[in-house]
């Protein structure tokens, strides 16, 4: 016999109130060509059948547009449980999934798959692990869910939304647990590892929804970011937020750091603003104010700004109670570093060639505002070498402009006051006088004894 149909109770969970209008029967088919063989065993005392089939099985519900294959099955009516074994393969409109041996739960409505499991979502995204559930969606059920543990791996595809035809992105996920639920979000739990092709993520637990192009990453998460100009930042929390498959915006807080190749930033909150997977702008606030350090200076506040067009710092704004340090002039040897202070400090960087990959970008200009005070070193041309010369200025606005790295000009704007203080050169070495007795300017004889003459004081140089 080619084929045989069984008309089973299969999916007996549609007969309950709400579902009367879904088809609760399924039929077993029998491939023809394959020589399939049946058992039906009937117990007795239940009137349920142990069916056994072999050498090709198929099953599908009548409605429903699911379909289950593989090379052997048992169909247990007690239990309402359909075991398949061998090449086994579930389709439906919205996921199929093929493992080594499969059981469905008509209780439930869901598959337990084991042994090299694949499961493709309509989306096109692909889960691959050792082990999957999946639950179809019913009525009582509108999303379907895909939970896979032992680590697997998810291919979440991500189409083209802009209508210019180009290929899908792609982002693996990698976790100890994975679960899906419908065509757009994902969970995953345990050594989480993103990879994207603009950035590499890290965490132990993340959440996504492709649908509205956002990620979270929580306990312990970083975020890396590619390209011949890498960035890393790590936080409390990290929020990934992308526009048409491109990271725009990627918030850590609280204890948020970030660290590029010009800058690095510590604060509470740091939003990095991304274009074309390239670093174009950093602000960072929080009640234990932002710190913004560069090879050669560092500023304090409690907001920063750093423009950094193509990830080249361009301007630092630093707002309310500004503190920058930096180091001295090159030629000046002293164990301060100067500084200034201001209820606003802005920095201005030259540009530099997007072709070159090795200059540091150099302070051109740096202005405060707002009760401004500064303190920097000159090398001083009379003094020794490790005394340099101090200037100390206050004002309303302060600016300093930078020619080769070293001071210029200084120009102080309304209540300007201030001190220059220059080491003191070093006094030349002199010889004492002779006091032999017929030296030049001593007397020949005797001296008398007595009281010496009041002497006046000598004039001192302040």
């Amino acid at each position: 016999m080619r084929r045989l149909w069984f008309c089973l109770l299969l999916f007996a969970a549609f007969a309950s109130a709400g579902a009367q209008d879904i088809p609760r029967s399924c039929d077993l088919e029998l491939p023809t060509g394959t020589g399939t063989r049946a058992n039906v065993i009937t117990d007795p005392a239940s009137n349920k059948r142990t069916i056994y089939l072999g050498q090709g099985v198929v099953a599908h519900c009548i409605g429903q547009g699911n379909t289950l294959t593989a090379d052997s099955a048992e169909y247990y009516e007690t239990e309402g449980r359909l075991y398949l074994v061998g090449n086994v393969h579930y389709t439906e409109p919205r996921a199929t999934v093929t493992s080594r041996t499969m059981t469905y739960y008509q209780g439930d409505n869901h598959l337990h798959a084991e042994g090299d499991v694949v499961g493709v979502m309509s989306n096109g995204s692909v889960l691959r692990g050792p082990v999957a559930e999946y639950y179809r969606s019913t009525q009582e059920r509108p999303l379907a869910k895909l939970f896979a543990p032992g680590r697997p791996k998810v291919t979440l595809v991500q189409k083209d939304t802009t209508g210019r035809g180009r290929a899908p992105d792609t982002a693996n996920i990698v976790a100890n647990q994975i679960n899906m639920v419908g065509d757009s979000l994902v969970y995953a739990s345990g050594k989480v590892e993103i990879t994207r092709p603009d950035l590499l993520a890290t965490g132990d637990s993340a959440f996504m929804d492709s649908g509205s192009d956002f990620a979270r990453l929580m306990r312990e998460p970083a975020v890396h970011g590619k390209g011949t100009r890498a960035f890393t930042l790590t936080g409390g929390v990290i929020d990934v937020y992308s526009h048409n498959r491109q990271v725009e915006r990627v918030v850590a807080t609280p204890k948020g750091h970030a660290l590029s190749q010009d800058l690095e930033l510590v604060a509470d909150s740091i939003d990095l603003r991304v274009q074309n997977n390239v670093l174009q702008r950093a602000i960072s606030w929080g009640p234990t104010k932002a710190h913004a350090v560069s090879p050669e200076r560092e500023i304090v506040a409690d907001s920063i700004d750093a423009i950094m067009p193509g990830q080249r710092i361009r301007e630092v704004r630093a707002l309310r109670n500004a503190y920058a340090e930096s180091n001295p002039d090159s030629g000046v040897v002293s164990t301060q570093r100067d500084w200034m202070r201001g209820d606003t400090i802005v920095a201005h960087f030259d540009s530099i060639p997007a072709g070159d990959t090795t200059t540091k970008p150099r302070i051109r200009e740096i202005v405060a505002e707002g009760n401004a005070r500064s303190f920097y070193q000159m090398k001083s041309s009379k003094g020794p070498a490790d005394k340099p010369t101090v200037n100390y200025v206050r004002g309303r606005i302060i600016d300093i402009l930078f020619e080769d790295r070293k001071v210029a000009t200084v120009t102080v704007t309304d209540k300007a006051t201030g001190v220059i203080v220059e080491p003191a050169t070093a006094s030349s070495s002199t010889q004492p006088a002779s006091t032999a007795p017929g030296a030049p300017g001593t007397p020949a004889g005797p001296k008398t004894l007595g009281t010496p003459a009041p002497r006046k004081p000598a004039a001192t140089r302040p």
